[in-house]
């Protein structure tokens, strides 16, 4: 019951989150570090789904080595086709199963277990979000139903970071094109008043001088 209850209080710290001031990818980082932490994991992962939907581009991390974030996009292996089905995907030996495509660089990582979250944005898949675990651990229901909500709240700023980015880009168009009608019509913006240097100030004259 103690776990059912942090769950329920993560879930409501990361919904409060949500309908904060915080940037999307503050609130996705966020999201990442709370999940690992709540089940006791190693890390987390919240992958999003390539235009081309070959590959995956990991865009929020938590408890993973640099190099391991920075290897580049995944390739859409076993494992990761049935998540992006819409499939919960519990490997717990993922260093010898072979549904994992990098799994030297697994081990390596100190990874032992891994669970899959499809990450449902409008019910279409869009990415992937990943639990490690250091040693080999099988989820119970509970901690995936947790991980569940917490992949469906990455959805969810994952929607505010399309809007937001969309926002910016659609601004930052205006603003070009304010500049190119302006220069069309020979305007110019006015010029900030010349600063007169202290030196060169005429003093005032006082009344009666």
């Amino acid at each position: 019951m103690a776990n059912e209850e942090r769950h329920y209080q993560e879930l409501y710290r990361l919904a409060s989150v949500l309908n904060s001031a915080r940037s999307p990818d503050e609130i996705l980082q966020l999201i990442v570090t709370t999940t690992a932490k709540t089940l006791n994991a190693k890390g987390c992962s919240l992958l999003l789904l390539t235009p081309d939907k070959q590959s995956l581009v990991r865009i929020a991390a938590y408890g993973l080595s640099a190099w391991f974030v920075r290897m580049g996009p995944v390739v859409v292996d076993t494992s990761m086709a049935e998540a992006l089905r819409g499939n919960v995907l519990m490997m717990p030996d993922a260093t010898i199963d072979e549904r994992v495509e990098y799994r030297k660089q697994v081990k390596q990582e100190g990874i032992a277990s891994i669970l899959s979250i499809p990450v449902k944005l409008r019910a279409q898949v869009v990415g992937v979000m990943r639990i490690y675990t250091a040693t080999r651990h099988f989820f119970n229901s509970d901690e995936i139903s947790f991980a569940e909500a917490a992949a469906n709240f990455g959805a969810i700023a994952l929607e505010f970071r399309h809007f937001y980015d969309t926002l910016q880009t659609d601004y930052e168009q205006l603003r070009q094109d304010i500049r190119r009608r302006s220069a069309e019509v020979g305007y110019e913006e006015l010029a900030e008043p010349p600063v007169v240097p202290a030196e060169e100030k005429v003093p005032a004259v006082p009344p009666g001088g």
